[in-house]
């Protein structure tokens, strides 16, 4: 059986620097996205449209920024990694789905899917050994 124990051995286990860069560029890159929103908001407002009429618009807006925003940070030091990942997963199966239900815009489709394939990595690999979670679990 698999379990987050056992994940957290493998992924030590097999530590690299680059999947530590590629795990902090993911949330920055989550961060900045957050940042984006919350400046732009008639942006984002614009990317949901598709999904006027089904309430919660404003409530989307401002999940979707605050969850991008801490949880950016979150992913990006390695802290709570697999809760924050979780968190930014719906959001990014709605940034996919968006493409589909709206105008097509490959850029942002491409965008999101890589953002997926990574979100859906770190969901299994975990934060890593380079991380708060590892640092504050050896303290213990």
């Amino acid at each position: 059986m698999i379990s987050v124990k056992s994940l957290n051995k493998w992924a030590n286990a097999h530590t690299y620097y680059f999947i530590d860069v590629l795990r902090i560029a993911l949330g920055v890159f989550l961060f900045i996205k957050g940042i984006n929103f919350i400046a732009q908001t008639e942006t984002l407002i614009d990317l949901i449209k598709p999904l006027q009429g089904y309430g919660g618009t404003m409530l989307t807006v401002h999940y979707v920024a605050f969850a991008h925003l801490i949880g950016g940070v979150l992913i990006a030091v390695g802290l709570l990694t697999r809760w924050a990942i979780l968190v930014q997963i719906p959001i990014i199966i709605g940034a996919i789905l968006i493409n589909f239900i709206g105008v097509m815009q490959p850029g942002r489709l491409l965008e999101a899917s890589i953002v997926l394939i990574l979100t859906l990595f770190f969901l299994i690999y975990g934060s890593g050994k380079h991380s708060m979670d590892y640092t504050m679990k050896m303290e213990q």
